[in-house]
This record gives structure tokens, C-alpha cells and sequence, in this order.
């Protein structure tokens, strides 16, 4: 059979992977560094790669739509007022924490109308009774007054007010805030397009059943995300998070976007002589989970590309790099190659070791004549065998090898039928043959040509 060219399979495996990106919001702007919900904090969530800012809304005493995550600004401006009993007149000449006033809804479509980039996931709060009554139509005239229904999403804990901006703006995206699983039903789905839900609740499963019922999946965490708890959360497929820290969003999001990943079902084995070791995600390697002993099986259902490496998902939150891990199936073809020698073709001068068999990268030193190496690692890709050394991986059809024709993996693989075999070249000199001394020159090149350079066909 032809065999496909490695750069024609990548790219055809290309067109099956899934980018695996989030949206990251800034949970009130960047919080961390600059007051809550303030132009600074909206602009430095921003500046550092936030998709979004999160605002939130109340309404004043004469029906203006206030910015603010309280009803009562002690907190925020010393002023002991409750925002629904104030008129804007008044509001508007408290302070924040960086002497910014407090800042109506119409005051922040104002700044950024002409900023396009920018967008906002904006939160109604409503009593548990549905007041103010009059939010939705406000926030409506607003989003169409400025031209920002393409630049807004809505989410709420009230799904009565997810219900009203549905029938208002049919097109902005409706996100419910789901406080509790159990709040989480058809009626639900009839109304939002996405579901935000606690770290503490999500798991891959819930996602799953969401992403069935056509909802996007948001997550929230208490505001003080560790990088353990990022680390965890990134090996999800999330749609979008809201963080108090959008630059360290970012920096996720930029690497699972730089990635690929694709769904597979097999059994996978690590054909190696030594451990490798195994990471927590394949974003971030500086976080090392148990290693992995050679001739360890386990069963994938991901192969994820990231950084220029594959890696395969071998557990919960466990990935290990792939080189030098091949089918189970294919282990009986492979394992005659480990721990045996090799040296270079004797019709060629020299070949370059590579940084790994999966795109393939040549290194600067090469494989010369007379220089014999031991087989660290074996790869199978695409029916093209990869050997790893310590100086590097090489081309199977670029070396001869001595094997070791006594060994278990030998004997095992001679029971293969020749339609499952590898193409095997070897050097080891036959025994059984006795050549008279005085004819060992007519034998010379036979014996040569016959033993030194066997080639079994190659059928894949």
C-alpha cells in the first residue's frame, strides 16, 4: 500500500482537530488592579486581552440604569444609599476608590462606542420578587440606541429577565447563572443559550449533557483561581470563564487557542526503555504529574496538539508526550527494535537525527559511519518507523540493526503473518552457515548481499 507522506497526514488530521479555545471575561474589569467597575478597571482588563468585561446593573430613583455590583455604594463610594431610593442627580457625584463618579450604563456604551473590540457581558439584578420591572426595556433602548447587539451578552440569576431580553433582543446571547444544578432544567433551555455555573459544580460530564442541549458553558470561580485550579480548568471544554484575573485568562486562552485537539478511542502502550514524565495539562508543563514506566498501557480518548508537541490525555487531568507511544496493537511489530543497536547504511555517508517523529524537525548533528547507537524509543506513524537515541530520532530505512534473533519480542513477532510485518533490515551475521576458507572470498559478497542487507517487503 502507498504509504501517506507525515506532513499530508498532519494536515488531514488537521481538518478533524478541533481548536480548543475559551472566551475570557473580566469579571467587573480587572478587580485586582484597578476599583471594580470603573473605566480604569474596564480598560485594564482590556489592555490585558479580556474578550469581555462583566458590569453590573441597577436602576435609580428616576430610572437611569447604574453600573454596580451593590444596591447599597457604601462599600464602594462611603455613601450609605441604596441606589433604587437615589436619583442619578445625586449618584453621579460619588467618588470611587480612584476618583472616578459612578457611571451609568449610557456613559459606558458612550466611551466605547467607537472602541469595536470591546464588549460586555452585562448582569441584570433583580429582587426575588422581579423588581425593578422597567430594567429590561431600559437596557433594550440602550444596546439599540448605541448599535451594541452585536458587542453584549446578558446573564442573570433571574430567568424571568433572561425570558424579557429574549423576547426584546432575540439576538443577544442569554446566559442563565445557575447557583445550583437543580435550577438547571428544559424550562431553562427554552430560554438561555449558555449556563454559567460555579468551578466547584462543572465537571467534563455536566459540560457534555449542556453542550447536547445546545447550551455554551461558562464557568465562575471565587475569585481567587490558584494555578492549579487554572491548570484544571483549561483540560475542560469550556466555552468561556469569568475571572477576576484576565491577564492570567489570557495567557490559558492563548495556548489552548494555539492548540488542536482530536477524540480517539484506543489503547495506547509507551515502548521505551526508560520513564517519561507526565503533566497536568499539555499548556503548562512546569506542572508534573507521576511519571510513566515504560511498557505502560493505557487507554486515550484525546490527542491534543500544543506548542509544536502531541500529547495524549492518558487519565483525569494526566497527559504524556507521544512520542514513543504506539498502539497497543502495534507492539508486537515494535518491540524487536528496543534496546538493540544500530549504525548507518553502508550506501550512505550520513543522516540527520530529528527533535521528535511527529513533525519533524532535523537537528544539527548527524549519524555517521562506524557510530553505533542503542534503540531508546520506538514509533510507528503512518507505517514509517522513528528510533530514538540519545543523540536524537532517526528514519528506520536510514539504519541497519542487529538484533537479537533469541529474544522473546523476536520469536513474538516471527508469529506475525507477513501482511502485519515491518520492513526489517539487519546486520547480524547468520550462524548456521559455514563457509570453507578457501571459498570465503567466492562467498564474500553473497554472504553480504544475503544477510547484511535483508529487506522484507513492506506491506501496510
Amino acid at each position: 500500500m502507498k504509504q501517506v507522506p507525515l506532513i499530508k497526514l498532519m494536515t488531514i488530521l488537521a481538518l478533524w482537530w478541533l481548536t480548543c479555545g475559551f472566551t475570557v471575561i473580566g469579571h467587573r474589569g480587572d478587580p485586582i488592579n484597578e476599583p471594580e467597575e470603573t473605566l480604569a478597571s474596564f480598560n485594564h482588563a482590556f489592555s490585558e486581552g479580556a474578550d469581555y468585561v462583566e458590569l453590573d446593573l441597577h436602576v435609580s430613583q428616576d430610572n437611569v440604569l447604574v453600573v454596580s455590583h451593590d444596591r447599597n455604594l457604601e462599600r464602594i463610594t462611603g455613601h450609605n444609599v441604596i441606589v433604587s431610593q437615589t436619583p442619578w442627580a445625586t449618584l453621579k457625584t460619588f467618588k470611587q476608590a480612584n476618583g472616578e463618579p459612578m457611571h451609568s450604563l449610557a456613559d459606558i456604551f458612550a466611551y466605547y462606542q467607537d472602541k469595536p473590540q470591546t464588549k460586555f457581558l452585562i448582569e441584570t439584578k433583580k429582587t426575588k420578587k422581579g423588581n425593578p420591572k422597567n430594567m429590561e426595556p431600559l437596557v433594550a433602548a440602550l444596546i439599540n440606541q448605541y448599535h451594541m447587539t452585536k458587542r453584549v451578552m446578558f446573564h442573570s440569576f433571574s430567568l424571568s429577565s433572561l425570558q424579557t431580553l429574549k423576547t426584546l433582543l432575540p439576538t443577544v446571547p442569554r446566559i442563565f447563572i445557575a447557583g445550583s444544578l437543580k435550577r438547571i432544567n428544559f424550562e431553562t433551555f427554552t430560554t438561555s443559550t449558555g449556563v454559567n455555573i460555579s468551578s466547584e459544580l462543572v465537571n467534563a460530564q455536566i459540560i457534555k449533557q449542556l453542550h447536547a442541549a445546545k447550551q455554551k458553558v461558562y464557568v465562575w470561580d471565587h475569585m481567587n483561581e490558584s494555578a492549579s485550579r487554572w491548570n484544571w480548568l483549561v483540560n475542560l471544554p469550556i466555552d468561556g470563564v469569568v475571572t477576576n484575573y484576565p491577564a492570567t485568562g489570557k495567557q490559558y486562552q492563548d495556548a489552548k487557542t494555539k492548540a488542536t485537539s482530536k477524540k480517539i478511542s484506543r489503547d495506547v502502550t509507551l515502548l521505551s526503555n526508560y520513564q517519561v514524565k507526565s503533566y497536568e495539562n499539555p499548556y503548562n508543563l512546569t506542572l508534573q504529574k507521576n511519571t510513566v514506566q515504560p511498557l505502560t498501557t493505557y487507554h486515550v480518548d484525546h490527542l491534543v496538539w500544543s506548542q509544536g508537541h502531541a500529547y495524549y490525555q492518558i487519565g483525569t487531568n494526566r497527559f504524556i508526550e507521544a512520542t514513543g507511544v504506539n498502539p497497543t496493537n502495534e507492539v508486537v511489530k515494535a518491540s524487536p527494535y528496543l534496546n538493540q543497536h544500530l549504525q548507518l547504511k553502508a550506501d550512505l555517508l550520513h543522516v540527520p537525527f530529528y527533535d521528535q517523529p511527529y513533525a519533524p524537525t532535523a537537528l544539527k548533528h548527524e549519524l555517521l559511519p562506524k557510530q553505533h547507537y542503542t534503540i531508546k524509543a520506538v514509533q510507528i506513524i503512518n507505517g514509517q518507523l522513528w528510533l530514538q537515541t540519545k543523540q536524537g530520532w532517526l528514519k528506520g530505512h536510514d539504519v541497519l540493526i542487529d538484533f537479537d534473533h533469541n529474544s522473546a519480542n523476536w520469536r513474538a513477532y516471527q508469529q506475525l503473518k507477513p501482511a502485519q510485518k515491518l520492513a526489517f533490515t539487519t546486520i547480524s551475521q547468520p550462524k548456521i552457515l559455514q563457509i570453507p576458507v578457501k571459498k570465503q572470498k567466492n562467498w564474500q559478497m553473497l554472504a553480504y548481499f544475503h544477510y547484511n542487507q535483508v529487506i522484507m517487503k513492506s506491506i501496510l
